[in-house]
């Protein structure tokens, strides 16, 4: 049904232009929904379960539209004025689904992702087995890229350091038994294709200028020019084989370089990857994906 895949569209699309706001996160909600996809698979869950926690794993920063930029790119840490205003963006995303018809596939995710099962995330407090299955996989996988991201005051740790956090943290801040399986995946190696990576086999490109991420798309060929959306520098791509890298032109763009833009070669993969998902347990095509949009919209 291609109701179905333009209403999926709609929300990565919603998710991908709040994303395009902030130069440092590039590739950060990819990565949290593929983190979240390994992680939903390695615990056993159905597909279709895999699938909805998957998109929610992408959408779950939404609210982040209600932060000023202020906020958002402070190269300092924040204030704890500044940090009450981060604190409110699982509201803003909650409110920002509302009315969207499949708001029940990603609210669980966008609304509880910062809870935490000693009790001292937000918005709500909630603690353990209250805080939705979605919202523990999603928040591990989001804190884990959190900490080996670059932002504006500080360098992403290695892999090994972040997931000792996680595992110091298990039972207070992380779920025990999601974060131990996190852990295993991890130290297994199958979170390296993800880790550093803003979209399938493609490096996290940093300006050479000024530090953030600078987002190559997999239609980039060598040659083409992409532009730092914080210092607003030109750069090149360039490509030895399959290493993907990039170059300084020592230009800047134009304004409409400038303008944030979702991926829509990605967007585009990302449905058919949801709707792979959600069929595989069907033997006739689409008969899946109806049947899951229809218990979504039935419960919104």
């Amino acid at each position: 049904m291609k109701y179905i895949d333009e209403l999926l569209k709609s929300l990565y699309v919603m998710a991908s232009m709040v994303e395009a706001r902030d130069p440092y996160t590039g590739g950060h909600l990819w990565r949290v929904s593929q983190y979240s996809r390994l992680l939903a698979s390695s615990h056993g869950l159905p597909d279709t379960d895999v699938a909805r926690i998957a998109l929610g794993g992408f959408l779950h920063d939404l609210g982040k539209v209600g932060v000023p930029d202020a906020i958002l790119n402070k190269p300092d840490r924040l204030t704890d004025e500044e940090y009450a205003v981060i604190k409110t963006h699982p509201e803003v995303g909650n409110r920002l689904l509302s009315e969207h018809p499949l708001a029940q596939l990603a609210r669980a995710a966008v609304l509880s992702h910062h809870e935490m099962p000693d009790g001292n995330g937000y918005p709500h407090g909630l603690t353990h087995a209250n805080i939705p299955l979605d919202a523990r996989i999603v928040g591990i996988c989001d804190a884990f890229d959190a900490m080996t991201s670059n932002r504006p005051y500080r360098r992403g740790m290695p892999v090994e350091k972040a997931l000792s956090i996680i595992e110091e943290n298990l039972g207070r801040q992380f779920d025990p038994e999601l974060g131990t399986l996190f852990l295993e995946l991890g130290r297994a190696g199958a979170l390296a294709p993800v880790a550093g990576h803003t979209e399938p086999g493609i490096p996290v490109q940093e300006c050479p200028m000024c530090g953030p991420t600078i987002v190559v798309r997999r239609r980039n060929k060598a040659g083409d020019l992409v532009y730092c959306r914080n210092c607003g520098g030109e750069a090149e791509v360039k490509s030895v084989g399959k290493i993907v890298s990039i170059a300084p032109t020592g230009r800047k763009g134009r304004t409409e370089d400038l303008q944030p833009e979702a991926d829509m070669d990605l967007i585009d993969a990302l449905i058919r990857e949801t709707v792979r998902h959600i069929d595989s347990l069907e033997q006739r095509p689409r008969r899946g994906l109806t049947r899951w949009f229809r218990r979504y919209v039935t419960e919104a």
